[in-house]
């Protein structure tokens, strides 16, 4: 593969106090401007008397002309983000897609937003209506909340949830987040922490809240009759958990207390070693090593087109003292072996290329920094892509055309080409280096815009996130 298929861009600035010599034009071709090594930057947002947050999501439109934010506080969160926005990358202009006119400090607050990438759709946690100040917004205490477009301000609830027992199938006991969509817009994945099992833990003294990840699915809705103070809602998609959690696991074996930093693989899954594509979502567990210590891993699972049936761990509406289980035909499966080595441990969210063959990772390589390594989601070993001399910081994302990742590196949005070139070649920095560092990476669909979020302080000292963007053009060569 030549250069010209990827993207041009003049010899940058080095990202350390080492001069690496770029021996080709790579990614980008920049525009003029006064300081010629770096992207020009377009800010999109300018009020700063509150947050503009990407938070790590799925913020492009379908069409790419709009991103979609919260408005959380530091202080609050997501609890007092009353509203959700959008903003028009061309225009500037903003829009009200949400607003909770009576929101309090301690919720029901609304955030963490993604767009639908088929439909003019985001959905984002919205915390119970029931709310109080002695009964606020918590992990265990929300739900997923899609808003249509053509009807801004009219939620209608995704995962249905039900603490009432006997539980319901299709519906969750507590609350979901990070909603994120599959590239067909027939399911919306996410983490997730139980109501139930909380209480269990409160009454008991033993841990028993644990993260885990479930998925929801289109035009299976789960009606509710019951409710219980506003605690129990109908929802529009069928919802079950994917991964199995234990608060106890067994040293040396694949066992999981948390899961997390999850994503879908590929626009439409990954192509087995039996040549069938496969839904499945990737994601960091933590294992017990054999001495008992806490590593965290990176796991794969696949999900069965059919979700209705409970599989052979129990049944998917769950028990008083158990989780809902996963439903038949799902596969959990450790994909990386870090437990064994000096530099032990992954991190970040798991991110897909498009195509689904490779997910990318943070983990310390044997000097003890932190890279972007790559694993096939069929197993296999890992395949270090960087080779900086200090941390990669994260925020890793494919670029839409799988051929290569951007990332946060010592303040700076780079990119890195997926290739065989020495690293130096395959390497450049798009951004100035900046303290905070930029953050929330996100690209448009068409590749032509990546945005991120820029922490900004007004006059009175008040520091907010706002959008930025930069527009790389592709070379004709």
């Amino acid at each position: 593969m030549t250069p010209q298929t990827f993207f041009s861009l003049p010899k940058a600035r080095p990202l350390t106090s080492v001069r690496w010599a770029l021996a080709f034009p790579l990614f980008f071709a920049m525009y003029s401007c006064d300081d010629s090594t770096y992207l020009p930057e377009k800010q999109l947002t300018n009020d700063l008397s509150y947050h503009h947050d990407l938070d790590n999501n799925d913020n492009f439109s379908p069409d790419n002309q709009w991103l979609v934010y919260d408005t959380r506080t530091d202080d609050g969160g997501i609890a007092a983000s009353a509203k959700i926005e959008k903003v028009n990358v061309n225009t500037g202009e903003k829009k009200v897609l949400y607003a909770l006119s009576q929101n309090q400090e301690w919720g029901p607050g609304a955030g963490a937003v993604s767009y639908s990438p088929v439909d003019h759709a985001v959905v984002f946690i919205h915390g119970l209506m029931s709310v109080t100040k002695d009964n606020p917004y918590q992990q265990w205490r929300r739900t997923g909340v899609i808003i249509n477009e053509i009807s801004p301000n009219k939620p209608v609830f995704m995962d249905a949830r039900d603490i009432t027992p006997p539980y319901t199938k299709g519906a969750l006991r507590g609350g979901t987040h990070r909603h994120e969509w599959s590239g067909d817009g027939q399911w919306i994945g996410y983490t997730y922490n139980d109501a139930v099992l909380k209480a269990l833990e409160d009454s008991t003294g033993q841990k028993h809240n644990l993260r885990t990840i479930g998925v929801s699915k289109r035009n299976m809705p789960v009606s509710l009759e019951k409710d219980v103070a506003g605690e129990n809602v109908s929802g529009t998609w069928y919802s079950v958990l994917v991964v199995r959690v234990t608060p106890t696991p067994t040293p040396g074996s694949d066992e999981i207390s948390h899961a997390a930093g999850d994503s879908w693989v590929g626009n439409n899954g990954y192509l087995k070693p039996d040549g069938m594509r496969q839904l499945a979502r990737a994601f960091v567990g933590k294992v017990k090593d054999k001495n008992g210590k806490d590593v965290d891993e990176v796991f794969i699972v696949d999900i069965p087109e059919k979700i209705d049936e409970a599989g052979e761990f129990g049944p998917l509406e769950g028990t008083d003292t158990n989780f809902p289980m996963p439903p038949k035909g799902t596969v959990q499966r450790r994909l990386t072996f870090t437990a064994t080595r000096p530099q032990a441990g992954c991190t970040g969210i798991v991110r897909s290329s498009p195509d689904g063959n490779m997910l990318t990772f943070l983990a310390k390589d044997a000097q003890g920094v932190q890279q972007v390594f790559m694993i096939s989601p069929n197993g296999g070993a890992p395949t270090q892509l960087t080779f900086h001399p200090k941390n990669v910081e994260g925020s890793i994302r494919w670029h839409p055309n799988g051929k290569l990742v951007t990332y946060v590196y010592d303040g700076s949005i780079v990119a890195c080409q997926i290739g065989t070139e020495p690293f130096e070649q395959r390497l450049n920095v798009l951004t100035k280096p900046t303290s905070p560092s930029p953050s929330n990476l996100v690209w448009s669909h068409d590749g032509k815009t990546l945005a991120f979020n820029r922490t900004l302080t007004n006059s009175e000292g008040y520091s907010s996130k706002q959008i930025f963007t930069i527009n790389p053009t592709i070379s004709k060569k």
